[in-house]
């Protein structure tokens, strides 16, 4: 009794000597090999070559300071409404009299933090911030151990002053 139409006949087709000692196999899987040994190698010993970048890639987060070393985020919370990840998250916090020198607005980002795993590097952030306090630069996000150390404050992300980032390239329009 069969259960299907769909039966198949399979030949026995009876093989070469060539095809039972593999030669044509062998002799097909070795010109492989020879035409792959001459290539030119496409592996770059990374720390000491870089790998060309696009002039739009972007890289790790930045929260800008002024000429004056103050600030710039007023924790207006536009970055973190625009990004698609969730990953931005802050409070905002009035500035004293005793504070006028560090912050530039009344109001400040007393915390202000991204989740480095979640971000996409969209540049959304970038584009919302209307007192241009954030950039992406083209710095790589540093390896980390474990989850916790990708969440990023503001000690990783203010710029320090002694040592300041260029972000001419990626600013449409500067802000005074």
């Amino acid at each position: 009794m069969k259960l299907t139409n769909r039966s198949k006949v399979v030949s026995n087709k009876k093989m070469t000597l060539a095809e039972k000692v593999y030669l044509p196999a062998i002799a097909k899987g070795m010109g492989i090999t020879l035409k792959h040994f001459f290539k030119k190698d496409s592996t770059i010993q990374y720390p000491k070559e870089v790998k060309p970048r696009a002039k739009v890639w972007r890289g790790r987060h930045v929260l800008k300071r002024d000429e004056e070393g103050r600030e710039r985020c007023t924790a207006c919370g536009l970055c973190a409404v625009a990004c698609p990840a969730e990953a931005i998250t802050m409070t905002a916090a009035e500035r004293t009299k005793e504070q006028k020198h560090l912050y530039r607005e009344e109001k400040y980002a007393s915390t202000y933090q991204i989740n480095m795993l979640r971000c996409i590097f969209c540049g959304m952030c970038e584009d919302a911030c209307p007192k241009s306090a954030i950039y992406l630069t083209d710095r790589l996000v540093d390896a980390e151990q474990n989850r916790t150390s990708f969440v990023y404050g503001k000690d990783k992300l203010v710029e320090d002053m002694d040592n300041r980032i260029d972000v001419s390239e990626r600013q449409k329009k500067s802000y005074k």
